[in-house]
């Protein structure tokens, strides 16, 4: 059943908070039970997923049916602190990705000022995403455990499918439990998503196997089991995404949009042992809250939180202490919508101010002009003029002999994380944020040999396949041309002799000097023929050679303008 549940506000922030709150997002699977003083106790989950480092309240994150920009780590804060009122069995959880792809605030300091706000807010628990991987395990394990200057998270950082490919053990805490006292008990198993490793640079997790998260969660429920704690919990970073049709999956979504929902965390949900009571999704910066069978025909609930930090979800159940199990007909989960109307939080503030003078002073370099927005695109799965700019960079960065002799430049859509934009008041100045914003991993370029028909088979490579479900256009050079046929079938989309560089076709055994970043270099995103490349030269980080590209060509007589779309011919 579908059910709307309202907190009663105890002071005028928490009747605020009532007002904003968006509870279409409320899933019940039967009434409420449950005192907290007998037999059964009231437990209370708070859950977050997909924060990338979005401490500050920008006026970037919107929300559908709000007029007034949402999210922002003051306000969150103060969301989940009033949500915890008169809970006596309260805890805050995570789904991974609270750091990488971050924002100048936080990027430019390491993430440290995001795990910071993590810990002031109460985060107790997370699994790792796979951005947690952008810097490689040990910069991973520093973020845990800290250093001489940080003190590093105060939660743990769970992996149970982060595999030491020599031992056979997580390298990660496989899981964590939380003891609420008086017996009750409930046990999180983190993972992160199995294709962890074709989606990150291979370099710094050299020796990591990403296992199969069904077996994983079989293997750590029985092992939580034998410990005596039957109410389990995964906190996994994989999800899906809401659909508009009924797919037997009966969801709901603080947006009003969803009934059934679609994805890897559908089969994931469908075939994880009835162990688990309660999975806690994210990756897909999708927002629902579904009802997923479990292989025993029970209801399961199935949650995600948007992203940046827009929502939060809460879960609310029974714990039975004789079965020291949750009741699973209790659970009820519902997302918030984080309003900016309610008071910031003092503790994130100070954190703001702390970092906020030191990142302005690095990020406030003028770096050069634009003429104009120049954005990616609405999908990854389309040519955008930021992602040829970008291309056009890597080239121009790698061009010479001395600098790798490169004739064409590829780049992957996710490591476009911004759009560079035209900002009143100071027309046309790009600062150094700006630019980080756009590449904010840390990237090298590598110019590399590839022959044309590895060429071809890197484009062919974009289409859907066993190793990716999702098409991904790679953002192509100035003078590198072809065909992309929709109306043909498979690999064939891709005409063979339609690629070109500047206007000559590609030679299949022909060699040819190609510029990617690192990620690609290393076969991210699936990408397995660059990886194939030989005669490596590494040059500058990404956002460098994009630094200097615009400096160098985006001057104030002559702003930078949007490159033309029409590399790529597209029929369909």
């Amino acid at each position: 059943m579908f059910n709307f549940k309202r907190r009663a506000a105890a002071a005028a922030g928490a009747l605020a908070l009532a007002a904003a709150t968006v509870a279409a997002g409320a899933w019940s699977f039967g009434p409420d039970h449950g005192s907290g003083h007998g037999r059964e106790v009231d437990l209370q989950l708070l859950a977050i997923n997909d924060f990338h480092g979005n401490i500050e309240a920008s006026s970037g994150l919107t929300w559908p049916g709000h007029t007034a920009p949402v999210g922002g780590a003051e306000y969150l804060a103060t969301h989940l602190e009033l949500a915890r009122e008169g809970e006596d069995h309260s805890t805050t959880v995570a789904a991974g990705d609270l750091i990488g792809a971050s924002p100048f605030l936080s990027a430019v300091f390491d993430d440290e000022p995001t795990i910071e706000s993590l810990n002031a807010m109460g985060v107790e628990v997370s699994a790792v995403g796979n951005h947690e991987f952008d810097a490689g395990i040990d910069e991973l394990n520093r973020i845990i455990e800290g250093d001489d200057d940080f003190e590093g998270a105060d939660f743990p950082y769970l992996g149970a499918n982060v595999v030491d490919e020599a031992t056979g053990e997580p390298v990660l805490d496989p899981y964590w439990i939380k003891d609420f006292g008086r017996g009750v008990k409930v046990g999180f198993i983190g993972m992160t998503l199995e294709g962890t490793g074709d989606i990150v640079s291979k370099s710094g997790i050299e020796g990591l196997v990403f296992e199969d998260e069904v077996a994983t969660a079989e293997q750590y429920s029985r092992e939580l089991k034998r410990k005596g704690v039957n109410a389990i919990v995964v906190l996994l970073h994989e999800g899906g995404v809401p659909v508009a049709e009924d797919t037997g999956h009966d969801c709901e979504s603080a947006a009003g949009t969803a009934t059934g929902m679609s994805g890897p965390i559908v089969d994931i949900a469908e075939t994880m042992t009835p162990l688990v009571d309660v999975i806690v999704s994210g990756h897909t910066h999708q927002e629902y809250v579904c009802s997923v069978d479990d292989p025993a025909g029970n209801p399961r609930l199935v949650t995600s939180a948007s992203n940046y930090g827009r929502v939060f979800t809460e879960i609310d159940a029974t714990y039975d202490r004789r079965t020291k199990d949750i009741v699973r007909s209790t659970v009820v989960g519902s997302n918030t919508v984080v309003t900016r109307d309610v008071d910031a939080d003092p503790d994130q503030t100070a954190i703001l101010e702390e970092y906020g003078p030191l990142a302005a002073e690095a990020g406030n370099r003028l770096v050069g002009y634009i003429a104009e927005d120049i954005k990616r695109g609405q999908t990854r799965a389309e040519e955008f003029p930021l992602g040829s700019l970008i291309a056009d960079a890597q080239l121009w960065n790698t061009a010479s002999a001395d600098t790798g002799g490169a004739e064409i430049a590829f780049m992957n859509p996710g490591g476009v994380r911004d759009d560079l934009l035209y900002a009143e008041g100071t027309p046309g100045e790009a600062t150094y944020a700006d630019v980080f914003d756009v590449q904010p991993f840390s990237n090298y370029v590598v110019t590399l040999d590839l022959t044309g028909a590895q060429i071809l088979e890197a484009l062919r490579q974009q289409l859907p396949s066993a190793a990716r479900s999702t098409t991904l256009f790679l953002q192509v050079s100035e003078g590198f041309t072809y065909t992309w046929d929709k109306t043909k079938t498979g690999t064939d989309q891709i005409v063979a002799d339609s690629l070109a560089l500047n206007g000559e076709p590609i030679v299949a055994d022909r060699t040819y000097r190609v510029t990617v970043n690192s990620f690609l270099a290393d076969g991210g995103d699936s990408f397995t023929a660059f990886a194939d490349g030989e005669n490596r030269l590494f040059g500058e980080l990404d956002v460098d050679a994009f630094e200097d590209y615009i400096t160098e060509f985006g001057t104030q007589a002559n702003p930078l303008e949007a490159p033309d779309l029409g590399r790529v011919t597209v029929v369909s």
